[in-house]
This record gives structure tokens, sequence and C-alpha cells, in this order.
């Protein structure tokens, strides 16, 4: 923890890099991934502070729309997409997620009834030709593209799919090796970018 305390001491000292920011935001990016702590967006993608709107779930799971409750998720979604604008809404899976392994491995986690109760908004179980494998690559996958498929319900979403003013993409990072991969939808294939 000293590390990270000693850095947020000295961050601030630089407040000419960072006075433009008051102004206000204006992101064109909504990249939604797991919490992971391995994953990092600006990291990934080298966004300085204001490019990228955030939105980090266990698993990167974009839970179902609905009105009749209040939903975090969904908030972040619909704030991004219709006062903020983006243009791009990123959905990131990564190797080794612990939460799609959970669910591939049909794990007990009674323990923690509130990952369990939460991993059970995932669209569907993603499945895996090797549940041993420890990367979890086809089923991460698999559940990229599903969490794409439901941002399709969000109406927002839908809207601007709509008029051509977002565009979705679905990417898949490995934690071992730093490599990005997009979906793409002529080949149904994750290629890198």
């Amino acid at each position: 923890m000293q590390p990270l305390i000693d850095n947020a001491r000295t961050f601030g000292q630089r407040p000419e890099e960072f006075a433009r920011l008051a102004e206000g935001q204006s992101p064109q990016v909504l990249f939604i991934t797991c919490s992971d702590s391995r994953v990092v967006p600006a990291l990934i993608t080298g966004a300085r502070p204001g490019e990228l709107f955030e939105l980090r779930t266990a698993g990167n799971i974009v839970p179902a729309y609905a009105t009749d409750r209040p939903c975090g998720e969904a908030a972040t979604i619909e704030y991004a997409v219709e006062v903020l604008g983006v243009r791009d809404i990123v959905v990131c899976g990564h190797s080794h997620c612990g939460a799609i392994g959970a669910l591939v491995r049909g794990d007990d986690l009674a323990a923690v009834p509130a990952v369990r109760d939460w991993l059970a908004h995932a669209a569907d179980s993603p499945a895996a030709d090797d549940p041993s494998d420890p990367t979890v690559a086809e089923a991460v996958q698999q559940h990229v593209l599903a969490q794409l498929l439901r941002l399709r319900s969000y109406p927002a979403v839908q809207r601007r799919l709509t008029d051509g003013r977002v565009r979705l993409r679905g990417w898949y990072y490995e934690v071992h090796t730093g490599g990005v991969r997009e979906h793409r939808a002529a080949t149904d294939t994750f290629e890198a970018l």
C-alpha cells in the first residue's frame, strides 16, 4: 500500500496537467470491463484522464435492462450514451477471469452469496471445450458476445445503434501476454488488433 500512497502524494503536484479536466468530460468511449486488478483500461489503451468512461463489474457483466429497479450499471451506460454521447462501447473480457472460470466449472459459491447472485446476471453460463484451461479464453469470448447482445436491449444504445451514432466492440485481453483481440463479425473470430 505504501507505494500507492507515495504516488498519490506526488500525483497532485502537477496541477497544470489537470486544470482542463475541471471544465468537464467528453470521452468518446465507454469501456466496460472486469473489476479484476490485472485489467487496467488506461494502461491497455494508453488513454489519458478524460478519454475513457469506465464501467467495471465482476466478470464484465451487463445486466438485463429493467426499469423496475435501480441499477448502477444501467445508469452508467445510459449516461455515457445519452449525456456524454460516446461513439464507441467496448466490452472487454480477459483471460484467467475468476468470474467466468467459476461459471464454467460450476463452482460452489455458497460462501460468497453476493458473488453468486451477481454471476446469475450473466446472460448464459459460458461453455468451454476444456474447463481445466486456466485462461478460459473460449468461454470469456462467448461471454463478451453475450454482453454485447445485452447492450443492444438498452433503449439508449438501441436508438444510437439505429442512427449510427454508436458502435459496439468486443475485446479479449490476455493478461499473460498483454495482447488484445477484437471480435470480427465477418469471420466470427477474435483477431489481433
